[in-house]
This record gives structure tokens, C-alpha cells and sequence, in this order.
């Protein structure tokens, strides 16, 4: 009899130890899958439990940057980091926040979240150098950011060096955009069609080359090749997000962007291009080609997901009178 009491509790130790896991799975699954609403209730009842999870508070912080709530995304963020403060994901985490802060701050503002960006990233990569969306992230803070608050081409040039290692386009992806700061469209050519090169053709690398070519106002090229795009091997599949958006906001090929996000929704979205989003871009394309109620069902899906979203509900507003 104590031998199976024994087991019983074991058992329900083991369980126990078990849940956490689980719960951080669900929560992750639903970000992918870009049910945010469910994710945040998720991981605040698992935190309100175990509030020394670091994983649940670093998706969390997720969750809220996906609909924009910065500040309780910052506070998460921080709480991760907090209670596992050598986790390099988590440091790159906070670099999001406070670049996405950045970007809405005021010129004084923005210098300081700027500094603290940059030191996020750089911790990020201390403790992590083999991840390389960190690495790739902070080349991009270098070679946007002035030299006031830390940016620099020659360190974005020393990134992309140890990047081309074991990642070679992304080394010429950062040596295309020193080139296009610097106005020189030939050399920031050269550099994306060698991304395309060594990427095999990667439907990333060509994206990255439609991208130039709206910056350069060709919008025939740009055109071109996200259709090269579309055809591409896809290691990401938020790249089809990124078409369709460039094609909407140079009203170019609305038929190819309506079919490229169903394409992303009927084949499982992922994190970096939330549901909910693209189901609101696909709402926007819609409706811009008349199709009043195709563009509602996709607010309100959009809605279902996340329902603070604001600018799903007015544009639902607007189309359901």
C-alpha cells in the first residue's frame, strides 16, 4: 500500500513538472498560429501560478508586441530577464521592444531607447554568438543608427563578416544596405543579386531585391521579382506576408497579393507575420477591389484573434454600414 502511495505521488510530482512545459507549448502554438488573445490569457494564468516561469514572461512579452502594447510587452520582457538574465533570446527580445519604442518616441526619447536597444542586441549577441538573428539584428541597429548613439558601418561590417561564416547572404544583405545609405544604388544591386547567389535563390533574397527596387522607384523590377519571389524556395514563410504588403502599398498586382495571403493562411502562419495581421491585410485588399463582405469576414477574423486590434475593428466599422 505505501509502495503505490509512493508511485501515486510520484506520479503527480512528475505531472506537475510537466504542466509548465506544456503550457509554454500551447502559449508558443498560439502565437505561431497567431491567436493572441488566447496566448495572453494563457501565460497570465500560468504566470499568476509560477510567476518565476522566465519562458511564459519572455511570450508573453511576445504576445504584446504583436498587437503593439509596448509597455506591458517591456515589462514582461523585463520579468523574463529578471529571473534568467543569461538568456541571450531574451535580451534580444527587450532590443525589439525598445527599437519599436524608438520608432515612435521623440527625438530625445528616442536617443535613449535607441542606447538601450543597442546594448540589448549586444548582450544578446555576448551570450549567444551563433545566433545570427541576434547578429543580424544588431548590424542593422549599426548601420541605421547614427555614431551618437552607437551605430556604425564598420561595426555593421565586422557583424556581416562573422555572419558570412556560416550564413553568406546575410553578410551581402548588410553590405546592400551600407551601400543604398550611402547612395549607391550599383554597388547595393550588385550585393542583392550575390544574396540571391549564395542563398540559391531564396525567395528572402529576393524579396530583399524588390525591396531595393521600391526604394529606387522601379516599380516595373519590383514587380518582377516578387513574383520571383512567390516562386522561390521559401525558408521563411512570412515572406509571402512581406509580397502581398509591398504589392498593396504600391497598388501593384492586387490578384497576386490576395492569392499569396491565402496561400500564407491556408498553409500555417507563423510568429513573425501574425494571423491576425494578414488577415487583416487580406480584409484591406478586398476591400479595395470592392469586395465589401469578403473584406468584413476578414476583419472579423482578424478580430477573433486579437480583438483590441483597433485598426481591424475600424476598418470593420467602415465596411459593415
Amino acid at each position: 500500500m505505501i509502495t503505490r502511495i509512493s508511485q501515486v505521488l510520484c506520479l503527480s510530482f512528475l505531472l506537475l513538472a510537466f504542466i509548465p512545459a506544456v503550457m509554454a507549448d500551447s502559449a508558443r502554438e498560439m502565437l505561431a498560429a497567431g491567436q493572441i488573445d488566447a496566448a495572453i490569457n494563457v501565460l497570465s494564468v500560468r504566470l499568476s501560478s509560477a510567476p518565476s516561469d522566465a519562458e511564459s514572461a519572455n511570450l508573453l512579452c511576445r504576445a504584446y508586441i504583436a498587437i503593439e502594447d509596448l509597455d506591458r510587452a517591456e515589462s514582461s520582457c523585463k520579468k523574463a530577464i529578471a529571473l534568467d538574465p543569461r538568456n541571450g533570446r531574451y535580451h534580444r527580445w527587450l532590443g525589439h521592444v525598445y527599437g519599436e519604442k524608438a520608432d515612435h518616441a521623440s527625438f530625445l526619447s528616442a536617443a535613449s531607447l535607441a542606447g538601450k536597444t543597442r546594448d540589448e542586441l549586444e548582450r544578446a549577441v555576448q551570450l549567444n554568438p551563433n545566433d545570427m538573428d541576434a547578429r543580424a539584428d544588431l548590424a542593422e541597429f549599426y548601420f541605421e543608427a547614427p555614431g551618437i548613439v552607437g551605430g556604425g558601418q564598420d561595426k555593421a561590417r565586422a557583424q556581416a563578416r562573422i555572419m558570412g561564416i556560416s550564413v553568406p547572404a546575410r553578410e551581402h544583405w548588410v553590405y546592400a544596405h551600407i551601400a543604398e545609405k550611402n547612395h549607391d544604388p550599383g554597388t547595393a544591386e550588385r550585393e542583392y543579386l550575390r544574396m540571391i547567389e549564395v542563398s540559391h535563390g531564396d525567395s528572402e533574397a529576393w524579396l530583399s531585391l524588390a525591396l531595393f527596387f521600391r526604394h529606387q522607384k522601379r516599380y516595373d523590377d519590383m514587380e518582377k521579382t516578387l513574383i520571383r519571389a512567390t516562386e522561390a524556395t521559401m525558408s521563411k514563410p512570412d515572406v509571402l506576408v512581406d509580397i502581398a504588403q509591398n504589392l498593396f502599398r504600391t497598388s501593384r498586382n492586387p490578384a497576386l497579393a490576395i492569392q499569396v495571403l491565402r496561400r500564407y493562411l491556408a498553409s500555417g502562419p507563423v510568429e513573425e507575420a501574425p494571423a491576425f495581421k494578414a488577415h487583416y491585410l487580406l480584409g484591406q485588399l478586398l476591400e479595395k477591389q470592392g469586395d465589401k463582405a469578403g473584406a468584413a469576414g476578414e476583419y472579423r477574423a482578424s478580430l477573433s484573434m486579437a480583438r483590441h486590434f483597433g485598426l481591424a475593428q475600424q476598418a470593420l466599422n467602415r465596411v459593415a454600414h
